[in-house]
């Protein structure tokens, strides 16, 4: 896949993301997935596109995903795992009309150039910790589970990371 663009959403886009984010629901649905069934977290949504967080994926014009990186982690999760040595993934998504093109992959590869240009040696992420087919394919991305923090009151806790990348294009936010 050529010509991905890659930039931060903009206010007015609020809208797409949780578009986006409901897509992305009803698939986790058909699929027997119990992840992200729950109403959209707008105002999380609203805060991650104000704060320059999330960044949308176009594919010859037409959004095509969604990628949050964050500088904080939770520290439910990553209290003990030095959180300011990464950039944190939230909310990766694919339109279906763009599955299996490998966009996803792209989207956290340039999450992790994002990463080593400002330092940051990790790339990390949660999953769902019952979502197997998502850890495998975090799995195949290059990330190592670290470990499995079982919370009652958290349905995530698959935690993930990998090395970043250095920034190949710090120009350029195609991929």
């Amino acid at each position: 896949m050529n010509g991905v663009r890659i930039r931060q959403a903009g206010p007015e886009e609020l809208d797409r993301v949780v578009e986006l984010w409901l897509e992305a629901r009803q698939w986790l649905a058909s699929r027997g997935s119990e992840q992200w069934q729950y109403p959209p977290r707008r105002e999380r949504m609203a805060a991650a596109v104000q704060e320059g967080e999330c960044h949308l994926a176009f594919v010859g014009g037409r959004l095509a995903g969604s990628v949050t990186l964050q500088e904080k982690g939770d520290p439910e999760w990553w209290a003990a795992d030095e959180p300011a040595s990464a950039l944190y993934v939230h909310d990766l998504m694919v339109r279906r009309d763009f599955a299996g093109q490998r966009l996803g992959g792209r989207l956290l590869d340039w999450s992790g150039e994002v990463a080593g240009g400002q330092g940051k040696p990790w790339l990390r992420l949660e999953a769902w910790k019952n979502n197997r087919a998502l850890h495998r394919y975090y799995l195949d991305q290059g990330f190592a589970l670290l470990r499995i923090v079982d919370l009652p009151h958290r349905n995530s806790g698959a935690l993930f990371q990998r090395r970043s990348a250095p920034l190949l294009r710090p120009d350029d936010t195609s991929v």
